[in-house]
């Protein structure tokens, strides 16, 4: 059972501004301060623009390829079924292990609002809360949306007042604003620089989109504006905020503070200042949390859809359309590292984890784009392609070197650890179910072949463009689907042509070779099919009932066509019984607008191969006949 495309760009722009705001904003500031100084201000802005690499890659791979598991998906097709295990399990441990975090976020700023409770009164607050958000999202994709995009309005609410009072209040002549800048610089660039790693994880919440692109309406467009859009608006609502929280603390009461936002409003709003932030810090992490198990949960639906994992994982509730299995599956794991294990360290790790798979996703579009796969074609495409991939890349490789430098032998150890159950589950499970050709190695197949092949990944992008943008099959693409096709290098005229079209198309229609030949001859002689330079329909009414074929004609050399000097590079040749004329009107309609298509000339010259060229066709934009495909008469 398929799932179903509930989620608009609200929901987008939600889910990944909900993922961003939580502890990167509630938590970290004060830690940041007491590393970096006032510059913290200056650590977020850094962490906001080394963002931008990911997000954009993210971005052109979601347009292309939207569908459920996201980074995963975009790793296995490019990279492979090892590369995607590993990328598959470290997607979905990383994202249930942040929103675990959140979860404990929760209880413990519940402790500010409600002071002397427990430890396990905070886990089990942590827990119910869980409880709550996985029961909301097996009952409703389209509700976990709309619940999303209600706390998130409330979120920025809140942080809306505590900008707007805040902003006067560090300009107070009482106010600690006196020199709370200065010395920005103190603690040296490079020092800042170390910081900016731990801030940047805050920011790895935006691309929790891609895990949901299967179930986003008219993704091409809500998906890459809903992220630009998260990315602005928190990173401006970051570095604001933060100013706020630096100009109106006390140097030694924000260094170190793990409650830094709820401490600045108190300063100007009081007592009720502090409660309203800390309401703020648990919407952020029940929205961090609750998008968290909606993305982390179709990571191992993705992957058993593929093949990579068991069948049972991706199972959709006939009743609900949610996968079921996988979110009971991520909430009892959530559950458990809460009950149990030292969530915070192990968030480290899966920071690591994040920026590893930053890393591998700049790779997969350096892959898709250089492999010339034809059907690679995203809606959006990243800028400065590669250098944008390649600075990504080296700037996620410094920021994992930091982190694993500034924390220690936890996350490598972890990193290894699943690095061998990846590579492990492959071996024993995978490897012998997977027969996929990735794009690294049809990319390089292509080359040591010095040919660009058709393979199963040109199909699977064909038809995800198909879902993508909504394309109902009609007549006309199953036929094209069918066709056979005429590709060939040498020039020719435009008699040879009819001769090869006829020897191809006369047993599909149960006709006689040189009697179809002679009829197109003919017909080309009496009135010429060339519509315009380059391109020509050569066309014939032929005896019989319910017969309409096409054959697609590409020939580099040219085809010399009596009375026309450009030689003709493309023919779509049709034949068709008398009671196919209203359809034939059709066909040509639908040619039409596939050949007015921008640079259709040059996609048909320089297509690979004759498969590549039935694809240009099926993929073209034309509107669609949507009435009934069956046979038509007059």
């Amino acid at each position: 059972m398929k799932l179903h495309r509930k989620l608009g760009f609200w929901s987008v722009f939600c889910i990944a501004s909900g993922a961003m705001i939580s502890s990167g904003l509630f938590v970290l500031p004060g830690l940041i301060y007491r590393e970096a100084g006032p510059a913290v201000v200056l650590a977020y802005a850094l962490a906001g623009l080394l963002v931008i690499p990911a997000m954009l890659s993210q971005a052109e791979l979601c347009t292309a390829m939207p569908k459920s598991g996201g980074t995963y998906f975009f790793i296995e097709r490019t990279m492979g079924a090892l590369p995607g295990t590993f990328a598959g399990l470290a997607n979905w441990f990383s994202i249930a292990l942040k929103s675990a975090f959140a979860l404990v976020g929760i209880g413990a700023f519940a402790y500010l609002v409600w002071p002397g409770l427990s430890v396990w009164q905070v886990k089990s607050i942590a827990i119910g809360s869980c409880l709550i958000f996985t029961a909301l999202n097996i009952l409703s994709v389209k509700g976990t949306g709309w619940t999303q995009i209600l706390l998130v309005v409330i979120l920025l609410g809140c942080l809306g007042v505590f900008i707007v009072l805040g902003v006067p209040a560090i300009f107070e002549p009482s106010g600690s604003a006196n020199g709370a800048f200065a010395g920005f610089m103190d603690k040296g660039f490079m020092h800042i620089l170390g910081t900016v790693g731990m801030v940047f994880v805050s920011f790895g919440g935006l691309t929790k989109v891609a895990s949901v692109a299967g179930e986003v309406r008219n993704p091409g467009r809500n998906i890459p504006v809903g992220m630009f859009a998260a990315a602005f608006v928190v990173t401006l609502v970051y570095i604001v905020a933060i100013v706020v929280t630096v100009g109106v603390l006390e140097a030694n009461t924000l260094s170190g503070s793990l409650t830094p936002l709820s401490l600045a409003a108190g300063q100007f709003m009081g007592r009720p200042g502090v409660i309203l932030l800390s309401l703020a810090a648990m919407l952020a992490f029940i929205t961090t949390a609750n998008g968290g198990i909606l993305a982390a949960s179709r990571n191992p639906m993705a992957m058993s859809r593929d093949g990579l994992l068991p069948e049972v994982m991706q199972r959709v509730s006939k009743r609900f359309g949610t996968p079921h299995v996988s979110i009971l599956l991520t909430s009892v794991f959530m559950i458990t590292v809460i009950a149990i294990l030292d969530v915070a360290d192990l968030v480290k790790a899966a920071s690591t984890m994040m920026l590893v798979l930053f890393f591998m996703v700049n790779v997969a579009v350096i892959i898709m784009r250089a492999s010339k796969i034809q059907n690679y074609r995203p809606l959006y495409r990243a800028p400065l392609y590669p250098w944008l991939q390649l600075a990504g890349m080296a700037v996620y490789l410094f920021l994992i070197i930091d982190m694993v430098a500034e924390m220690g032998w936890i996350p490598l150890v972890v990193l290894g650890g699943f690095m061998l159950i990846g590579a492990s589950w492959y071996i024993i499970y995978v490897r012998v179910r997977i027969t996929r050709v990735s794009a690294l190695v049809q990319w390089v197949r292509n080359v040591v072949a010095k040919e660009i092949r058709h393979g199963d990944l040109d199909k699977e992008l064909m038809d995800i463009a198909f879902e993508r943008d909504d394309i109902t099959r009609d007549r006309f693409d199953r036929i094209i689907a069918d066709c056979p096709i005429l590709d060939i290098p040498e020039p020719c005229s435009s008699s040879e042509i009819f001769q090869r079209s006829a020897k191809l198309l006369a047993p599909r229609l149960g006709m006689d070779q040189q009697h179809l030949f002679e009829l197109l001859d003919v017909r080309e002689t009496e009135s010429s099919t060339v519509i315009q330079p380059g391109f020509a329909i050569p066309h014939v009414i032929v005896k019989g009932s319910n017969l309409f074929d096409i054959l697609l004609l590409r020939c580099k050399g040219g085809v010399s066509f009596p009375g026309h000097e450009v030689p003709v590079h493309a023919a779509f040749v049709s034949i068709g019984s008398e009671d196919q004329r209203n359809f034939h009107l059709r066909a040509l309609m639908a040619i039409s607008h596939v050949v007015g298509a921008p640079e259709f000339f040059k996609r048909w010259i320089t297509a690979p191969g004759a498969e590549h060229l039935r694809d240009i066709v099926l993929l073209s934009g034309r509107p669609r006949d949507r009435q009934a495909n069956t046979a038509e008469s007059n």
